[in-house]
């Protein structure tokens, strides 16, 4: 074999094996540039539904006392009024509230019979026995967001032995 065909085929080694060290680099670029634009995306998901998830929570919490106000209209409605379309207005209200509250996935804090838990339950009153507490009475209900606690239910709680 001739010296300049030799010179050339090795030349040509060399390029074919700098060329391929360079698809080896860029593929790897191009692999580590996918998964940073995958983790952005993921990111960037999570951002939305967290704040999605805020917003609902502050929404929420700003409508309590209206609901509250409509409850407390129900039970203090007089007797002569009770089967009033006024009444049956205010009772369709209070239900619409509660299935949209439901819709968001916001669930009243179960109070009345349980052990009381200060994560859920605030006293505002306790009698002095003995034994383990738990709620007799809500004052006002209490609502949660998933494990988020927007508002804390307000309860009277008793001993127990």
């Amino acid at each position: 074999m001739p010296k300049a065909k030799k010179t050339s085929t090795h030349k040509t080694n060399l390029t074919v094996t700098m060329l391929e060290n360079q698809v080896g680099e860029l593929t790897d670029a191009l692999q580590r540039e996918r998964a940073d634009a995958m983790n952005l995306r993921r990111r960037h998901e999570a951002d939305i539904a967290q704040l999605r998830e805020h917003v609902t929570a502050q929404i929420v919490r700003e409508l309590l006392p209206v609901i509250d106000n409509f409850e407390r209209a129900q039970k203090h409605v007089p007797k002569e009024l009770t089967n009033s379309d006024y009444v049956k207005g205010i009772a369709g209200i209070v239900k619409q509230f509660e299935q949209t509250l439901e819709k968001l996935g916001v669930e009243r804090i179960i109070t009345t019979g349980e052990a009381f838990d200060p994560k859920y339950h605030e006293a505002i009153s306790t009698d002095d026995g003995e034994g383990h507490e738990v709620v007799d009475e809500e004052i006002q209900s209490g609502y949660r967001l998933g494990p988020v606690v927007l508002r804390h239910a307000m309860v009277r709680v008793k001993h127990v032995s």
